[in-house]
């Protein structure tokens, strides 16, 4: 099999390749870490070419790989000869720099630790002579990271082959023993990527918190000037070949964009970059996944999920193309990608069919509850702003308020008493986010709609938030595509205890802090004045023999106070006064009688 050089190739000539795919013919005595003799054959290349050079030399002193760079970087191809996770991988890397420093790059150390390599060697090249040699090894971790060990600058003629040898075995232990000692899986670790838009605020930071909150160690974020979206790559292939190194330096796991991705941008970057390669819906959907408790939750999560999959199946190449076998199969067949599809609409259909009946009880339930009369009142706002705190300080409820993104995602509804006697329903819906997936405003939209049809909305505003106001606007836009625009409702700027020094704050709404229960008073006064604002007190006797009129004014009225006298039964209620009028007909109509 003829040896081949890998890497950037193009414009070199083929004899020119010919001679450095010669290079595979060199070998290390078991005592050299590197002979002089491919030392000086890396350098002359290295001048000729007027690029950077890179082999990988197993543990038997084989050269098994030799590629190929330009003046800046060179592609470095997974290799991998010992299988164990806990040791080093069994070779080393030796490349040049033509610009003549020797001295390791970001991205050289970072590909050390996250291929495990046995060693990291630049040399640095300067008219065919090696200026400087350093190299790396894989070192201790110290505060959850992995350190290296750094010897040079070398000189090419007196390199000190027992020592370097002997810190590959060193190293292979430092690793075997701390990867012993792992018990919980290390988070991912992702790189952020966004493009520059218009928004007033820092798009990535939220997407930061995103991540957080599925569990990845965010160790880096890349925002592109503005520019129109690359059809094929979302930021253009230079910048994607940046990110290639970027995601070395920083041993990335994952890249995270912070716009939905087509299935075919997604399969480029994955090529270019190397590594998974997701998108900001599919992130969010994924803490969705996490968090959802109830059946209805997970039913909606799963629906949104396979409705975001479904047109990007496509996208996922050959994989999906294969014939499927068996009786029923053969001649024309059907491919795999049509099965995926026709499994993954099944799928959507029951689980629409699943919760078009949940919905029905939904119904059934808030039926009960106007046939009640009581209001009910909808705690809406951004992620994390603090409505579950907020419910729990109002109602007793033990619902999980968490610091974090989406900490609950199911409906809850409870009972609260405000201060004159006057009883709603509370209702916690799950929280919006700038860019909300499409297919999960409309799986969640049964849930949602419980702010549509509430009585009054409590929109809670994270006022430590700089961003506030953004924040507001996205919340607006979901509840008018919901078609809760025109529901009264009151801003609650909560957490108010942790503002800074001199933040000044709209001087609409009421200012609380759910956490520590300031302003709830206040509130809970607010809701019953708002809520009474259309109503009117009244003093009524209800005659015995109009008991009928009693009965409607218990299911449309709020009754405050009621007393049976001898006359008949007294009450004082609230009522609305577009129905004062029902009443005093009723009575006055007994009066005559």
């Amino acid at each position: 099999m003829k040896n081949t050089v890998n890497g950037n190739t193009s414009g070199i000539k083929q004899n020119t390749l010919d001679r450095i795919a010669d290079i595979y013919e060199l070998t290390c005595a078991p005592h050299e870490f590197i002979s002089e003799e491919l030392i000086e054959a890396l350098c002359q290349f290295t001048r000729l070419i007027q690029r950077e050079i890179s082999i990988y030399i197993s543990r038997d002193g084989r050269v098994v790989d030799v590629s190929i760079g330009d003046a800046q970087k060179v592609s470095m191809p997974g290799m991998r000869l010992v299988r164990n996770e806990d040791r080093l991988c069994g070779v080393r890397c030796i490349h040049t720099h033509p610009s003549g420093d020797g001295r390791l790059s970001g991205v050289d150390l970072g590909t050390l630790r996250s291929m495990r390599l046995d060693a990291m060697v630049a040399i640095g090249v300067k008219n065919s002579n090696p200026v400087s040699i350093y190299a790396s090894f894989v070192g201790e971790i110290k505060d959850d990271e992995r350190t290296v060990v750094t010897y040079g600058p070398l000189n090419a003629k007196r390199i000190p082959h027992v020592a370097l040898l002997e810190e590959i075995t060193a190293a292979d232990e430092r690793l075997k023993s701390t990867t012993k000692d792992v018990v919980e899986a290390k988070p991912e670790r992702v790189v952020l990527v966004g493009i520059e838009n218009n928004e007033s605020y820092d798009t990535l930071e939220e997407l930061k918190e995103l991540a957080i909150t599925a569990g990845a160690q965010v160790v880096g974020k890349s925002l592109q000037r503005k520019r129109s979206i690359d059809n094929a790559t979302y930021i253009g292939s230079g910048k994607a070949n940046e990110l290639t190194l970027y995601g070395s330096e920083q041993e990335a796991d994952l890249f995270i964009f912070d716009d939905e991705l087509t299935a075919i941008q997604q399969r480029n970057l994955e090529q270019i970059l190397g590594v998974s390669v997701i998108d900001r819906t599919t992130l969010i959907l994924d803490i969705f996944a996490s968090r959802a408790q109830s059946r209805e939750g997970k039913l909606q999560v799963e629906l949104a999920q396979l409705k975001y999959r479904l047109p990007r199946l496509l996208g996922q190449g050959e994989a999906l193309s294969r014939l499927g076998g068996g009786i029923g199969t053969r001649g024309p067949g059907e491919k795999k990608l049509e099965i995926d599809r026709r499994r993954i609409r099944r799928r959507i259909f029951e689980l629409e069919e699943e919760l078009s009946k949940i919905e029905k009880q939904r119904g059934l339930r808030r039926e009960s509850r106007d046939k009640n009369a009581t209001p009910i009142v909808a705690l809406v706002g951004y992620t994390n702003a603090g409505k579950s705190t907020l419910l729990n300080a109002l109602t007793g409820a033990d619902v999980l308020a968490e610091n974090m993104l989406f900490a609950t995602l199911d409906t809850v509804v409870r009972k609260v008493t405000l201060p004159k006697g006057m009883n709603i329903m509370l209702s916690d819906t799950v929280g919006f986010i700038n860019k909300l997936p499409h297919d999960l405003v409309n799986a969640f939209r049964s849930t949602l709609e419980e702010a549509a049809n509430a009585d009054l909305i409590l929109h809670v505003i994270d006022a430590t938030s700089s961003y506030y106001e953004r924040q507001m606007d996205v919340v607006d836009e979901v509840l008018c595509g919901l078609g809760a625009g025109d529901i009264p409702r009151i801003n609650v700027y909560n957490k108010t205890d942790i503002l800074e020094d001199g933040q000044v704050l709209p001087s609409d709404g009421v200012k609380i802090s759910a956490l520590t229960g300031k302003g709830i008073d206040g509130l809970l006064a607010e809701i019953e004045n708002k809520l009474n604002s259309d109503r009117v007190e009244l003093d009524l006797v209800i005659p015995y023999s109009k008991y009928d009129c009693l009965h409607w004014l218990r299911r449309e009225a709020t009754i405050l106070e009621e007393e049976h006298e001898a006359e008949g039964t007294r009450v004082k209620l609230l009522l609305d006064r577009d129905s004062v009028w029902k009443v005093k007909k009723t009575l006055s109509t007994e009066s005559d009688t």
